[in-house]
């Protein structure tokens, strides 16, 4: 089924569950033709070379050349307050620490200096991570 509508399908699941995602290209000669394409024309100048190339007949340079964009999570530098609160017993909860997901050593390692611990796009690690959990908690079956 995802080969007959695909972007519509995507799209729909993805938007939901407000996750971002890319349809594959899902065209078996586009696939097998692929496979034959030396791994050299496919990574060359920082990744995908030879489809930006192929693409600069029908889309202008601007748009294959533009920085990434991203989606970043909510931003919080210092995890203070309520907000602090909530990260602990999010991941103090029995399903968090059963999930075995996060590495309890470096979990309590950010719980105890949270500011300490900031990400390159100075955002609070500990928040990324409770933010995640938080997300699971809703989102996985108990």
């Amino acid at each position: 089924m995802l080969v007959d509508d695909p972007v519509k399908r995507v799209d729909n699941h993805t938007m939901a569950a407000s996750l971002e995602a890319r349809v594959p290209f899902l065209d078996h000669e586009v696939v097998e033709f692929a496979a034959t394409v030396p791994p050299e024309l496919k990574i060359a100048e920082g990744g995908k070379y030879i489809l930006k190339e192929a693409a600069r007949r029908v889309i202008p340079a601007e748009v294959i050349d533009r920085p990434k964009g991203y989606f970043p999570v909510p931003a919080l530098k210092y995890l203070r307050g309520e907000f602090l609160e909530m990260a602990r017993e999010a991941l103090s909860t029995p399903a968090a620490r059963q999930r075995g997901l996060f590495n309890q050593k470096y979990l309590d390692c950010l719980l105890a200096d949270p500011e300490a611990h900031i990400t390159p796009l100075r955002g609070s690690k500990l928040w990324q991570v409770a933010l995640l959990e938080l997300w699971l908690q809703e989102h996985l079956p108990t």
